[in-house]
Formats: structure tokens, sequence, C-alpha cells
């Protein structure tokens, strides 16, 4: 039976998605567990969160749905594959969501079937304390950012280490072999102004609520499962219990794929915590990797 705290830290873990209901476009992420579930809703103004049990869940089904009689884990389960379509973007036509909200409260009305007979279901989610507002939303998005510059850092100083073996091979009398595939040097501080008048404009208009890419998601996730580790490492050196940081480690956070065989570390990147600073994989393998001398080969493939 999964606890508050444990429902909490389940859905800290959970990505963001993009939800529209009529006119209203809203960000959500949701955990359905064994034994309750736990909703957040956000406009980017306000916030709205409701956490429940199997005696809340219970009751609202009877006062909601008269003449349907089932278990609270039943209820929970239909809930669970309605909404989780709906949060990868894939609602289902036989499902109906309606959104009534205000600064203070927010409901989301559900109208499906279950058992061949009409369901109903009210998410009734109140404003969101603040601290909640902080741990979902606001660390994260700081962490991504420094992780996102320190990864942007990273690959101007590859385009231009790129440029100075590309110039080293023009000086040794290679060529292009194909034309088309000339580049220019690249210039740092003239791609920070194309940015910032050209993508920048674009990347600040929120509008459209696709403020979370399937690639910001998943540094969102890496994000709040280092986070998680390093509450959960504090909480272990304050109470002395090393069972805590083995359970948030093994069985709370997902497990990352190997890299597959032949791949570099540059092909894959995920964000490490090195003494409180955010690095990219490729800076942590670095540092591990002891300096290899490598015999310079002759140039192949787009130089002739």
């Amino acid at each position: 039976m999964e606890g508050i705290e444990e429902l909490e830290s389940r859905l800290l873990l959970q990505p963001w998605a993009s939800v529209c209901f009529a006119e209203s476009t809203l960000l959500a992420k949701a955990y359905f567990g064994d034994a309750g579930y736990a909703l957040l809703l956000c406009d980017l103004s306000h916030m709205w969160y409701e956490r429940t049990d199997t005696e809340i869940i219970q009751q609202r089904s009877k006062d909601l749905n008269k003449r349907l009689t089932a278990h609270a884990s039943s209820f929970l389960n239909h809930l669970r594959s309605l909404m989780c379509p709906l949060l990868e973007g894939q609602p289902t036509s036989s499902t109906s969501f309606s959104c009534q909200l205000s600064p203070s409260a927010l409901t989301l009305h559900v109208k499906s079937e279950l058992s061949g007979m009409p369901f109903y279901w009210d998410f009734c989610c109140s404003v969101a304390p603040v601290e909640m507002i902080s741990r979902h939303l606001v660390r994260p998005l700081m962490a991504m950012s420094l992780a996102l510059q320190s990864q942007v850092q990273e690959l101007a100083s590859l385009l231009l280490q790129k440029d100075a073996e590309i110039e080293d091979f023009r000086e040794s009398g290679a060529a292009l072999s194909r034309e088309r595939l000339k580049t220019e040097p690249f210039k740092e501080e003239s791609f920070q102004q194309t940015f910032e008048d050209k993508t920048l404009p674009q990347a600040c208009c929120l509008g459209d609520g696709r403020q979370f890419t399937s690639s910001l998601k998943q540094l969102y996730m890496a994000v709040t499962q280092q986070q998680a580790r390093v509450a959960c490492k504090r909480h272990w050196e304050a109470s002395g219990d090393p069972e805590s940081l083995e359970h948030i480690s093994t069985q709370d956070l997902p497990i990352e794929p190997e890299p597959e065989e032949g791949k570099t570390g540059t092909q894959r990147t995920s964000v490490h915590c090195v003494q409180g600073t955010l690095v990219s994989s490729t800076q942590a393998q670095k540092a591990q990797l002891p300096m290899a001398k490598t015999k310079r080969k002759k140039a192949k493939g787009l130089f002739s």
C-alpha cells in the first residue's frame, strides 16, 4: 500500500503534458497508484492539485454513480485507463472531458462508460501551495536551463574544435569531394545574435500550450530523478536509515537504458550532479576516462 509520501514522490517523477479542454489549455501530470491518485494541473498562472485515497474514491463513486457498485481499485484502474491516453495526447472518442476553473479551485468532469453503463467522475482540485509549485515546476525548470546552457557551451566548444580540425586538413592539401557540404566556420557571437533575433521570439510564445516537447519531457524526468535522489540522500543522512536511499534508487526511479555498443558518450546526453553542479554525461565521462594518445589517420570520406 502506498502512503502519502510515496504518492507525492512518484507524482514528482511524472512528466508534464499539454492537454486541451474546450478553450482551456493546461499542463497536467498525474500518478495512479494501487490505493489512490495524485493530479496536478497548471495554466502558468495558477496550479491546482488533488490527492485521494480509496476512501475518497469509494465515496465519490457512490455519489456520482449510484447504479455502479465496485471496489475502489476497479474505479481507480478505470480512471487510469481514461487519463493516461489523455496525457499521452490520445483521448478516446468514448470519453468526454470538461473543465471548470477559478483561481481557487478546478473541477475536471469526466463522462465515460464502465461495464456498459455510464460512468461519471469529478477531479476536484484545490489551489496548490507555493512549495508544490516550486518543487514541480520552478526548481526543475531552473535546473533544466542550467543543464541546457552547459550542453550548448559544450557543443560550441566541439564545433570550434571541428573547425580547427577541418582547417588543418585544408592546410594539408585536402579538399571537399562535394562542394555542397562546405560550411562556414562557427562564430559563437553571431550564432547567439541569430538565436536571440529569430529563435528566441518563437520560443517565448507560450500560448499554444506546447511548452514541453518529448525531449524536454525526458530532461524534466532526468532532473526530477536527480532531485529525488538528493532529497532522499539528505533524508538518509538525517535519519541514518540506509533503506530509504536504496528504495528511491532502485524502485522509485526508472532504470536508464544502457548505451548501445559502438556509440560514444557525445551521442547520449543525460544530466548528472557532481558536488551540486549540473554537467552533461559527456563531461562526466571525460573526467573518468584516462587520456589516450591516438595516431592521426589519413582523411577519408568527405575529403579527397
